[in-house]
């Protein structure tokens, strides 16, 4: 077993009524005996610990524990992150040399709060038979062989209804508010500046009139999004004209809503947290199992031996799905593959300002530092993550129709990346029926989005807190 520091024993309930210096000696104690103290005051002294105003002293205490993560894209690392905030002892494992290789190295960088909606809907499946009709489509289905496959197409199915949809709807946008919370938090503690962050807000533009009319008319009057015309889209986007625009009918406009570089946020993240005070070490390893003890997990296993933890979260896309069915914990996850082009922006380009996304056609442009970053398609083809020359030549021509002045496409390099899913589209946070192995998985698309909130909510759920957000719909039964 690896070498880790014990966690702290018992609880802390804040101090007794005792004399000043014996609650300062106490205080003191706890701290260097492994209790974590908020993290603002990890610097504290004796002298410094007799100023502290009476509220500081009463109910500041977290039980170390010692916790491990398994994953480190951007779900993983923020996890990590909100844990060693919560006074937690943290290793994060990742199988790669590098973190964020899988879907959070290249794709769409939209931080799009209020643009949730699930792709489970009550007209979806028959705009998914027209899709798969259509060789350019934005979606393509494969079998794979294996029956995971079918059950997830048949719960899926079941949540295709507009009660459900709305409800699920409903749910995520509160997670994307409170997730822009926790990112502007973040923001402000780890003081990320190379992430290529802008505020440009969101564009969703639409092709067909029923659509676009169906949609502005269940827009709420207070509500932060405006329905805008063709003339207006143009205004506020004026490189939709570069194309000719004859198909745009009109768009939905979201001030605030963000765009950044994903990748390069895990990366500074995770610089940030090997010198976080509670940050134990990030471990190149392969997670392969657990070690069960009276129906709690006492360690990871991994190909370089077992890692002893209080607690074992489970952020690692897919992959969780596999270890968690070792323990007999199934995960309705199924891979959506996804792709994207990365295209050099210079001074002959005119890219567009905000963030677009193309609702028909399921494609999405952000500017993200000198690139044009370009994001499509569903691909149900199972755990395939290799790029299509076929599914590249139509997104290539898409891209080319719609924007064919924003960045030199004949440089653009493609990707190809495998997004955990759940049926209904919202991720499943929270402990698992086995104690001690909790789940941050199955944000779909919306993992960059969701991934600051996510955080914190299981953050608080291992520190014994209630969650910040109701959790319906958010977790392992309702998925």
């Amino acid at each position: 077993m690896l070498p880790l520091p014990l966690a702290g024993e018992g609880r802390g309930e804040g101090l007794p009524p005792e004399e000043p210096e014996k609650q300062t000696g106490t205080l003191l104690a706890r701290i260097q005996q492994g209790y974590g103290y908020r993290r603002r005051f990890h610097w504290l002294t004796p002298r410094r610990i007799r100023t502290l105003p009476d509220h500081s002293r009463k109910n500041e205490f977290v039980r170390m524990k010692q916790l491990v993560v398994i994953g480190g894209g951007v779900v993983g690392v923020t996890t990590a992150w909100a844990l060693a905030e919560a006074g937690h002892r943290v290793t994060l494992v990742e199988r790669e040399a590098a973190l964020a290789t899988g879907a959070s190295r290249a794709n769409g960088g939209q931080l799009s709060y209020r643009y949730v909606s699930p792709l489970a809907d009550a007209g979806v499946p028959l705009k998914a038979l027209r899709w798969l009709l259509d060789p350019d489509g934005p979606l393509r289905f494969k079998p794979d062989g294996t029956w995971a496959q079918w059950r997830w197409l048949a719960s899926f199915l079941a949540h295709c209804r507009g009660p459900v949809n709305r409800r699920t709807t409903e749910r995520l946008l509160e997670l994307g508010a409170f997730s822009q919370r926790c990112f502007a938090d973040l923001q402000r503690h780890a003081a990320l500046d190379a992430i290529a962050l802008r505020t440009p807000g969101k564009l969703v533009v639409y092709r067909k009139e029923d659509e676009f009319a169906r949609v502005a008319a269940r827009l709420s009057a207070r509500g932060p999004e405006r329905a805008l015309t063709r003339e207006e889209c143009l205004a506020i986007e004026p490189a939709l004209g570069d194309g000719g625009a004859q198909w745009l009918a009109g768009g939905i406009f979201t001030a605030g809503e963000a765009v950044a570089d994903c990748h390069a946020l895990s990366v500074q993240l995770g610089e940030r947290l090997e010198r976080h005070p509670n940050f134990e070490q990030r471990l190149q390893a392969q997670a392969t199992g657990f070690s069960v003890d009276r129906g709690r997990v006492v360690a990871l296993k991994t190909d370089r031996g077992e890692l002893g933890a209080d607690g074992v979260v489970l952020a690692a896309g897919l992959q969780s799905a596999a270890l968690a069915d070792q323990v007999g914990v199934r995960l309705p996850l199924y891979p959506l593959k996804g792709y994207s082009l990365s295209a050099p922006i210079n001074g002959v380009h005119r890219p567009p300002t905000v963030s677009v996304t193309d609702f028909e056609r399921k494609t999405l442009y952000a500017r993200i530092g000198g690139q044009l970053r370009v994001a499509a398609m569903v691909d149900l083809v199972g755990e395939d993550t290799r790029l299509d020359p076929h599914r590249l030549a139509a997104l290539q021509r898409n891209v080319r129709e719609t924007f064919p002045r924003a960045a030199d496409y004949d440089r653009a390099v493609p990707w190809a990346g495998l997004r955990p899913a759940t049926p209904s589209g919202a991720p499943m946070l929270g402990e698992t029926p086995l104690q001690g192995l909790w789940l941050n998985v199955g944000h779909g698309a919306l993992g960059f989005t969701f991934s600051f909130g996510s955080a914190r909510i299981v953050a608080d759920l291992v520190s014994g807190k209630p969650s910040p957000i109701p959790l319906d719909g958010l977790q392992l039964r309702t998925a």
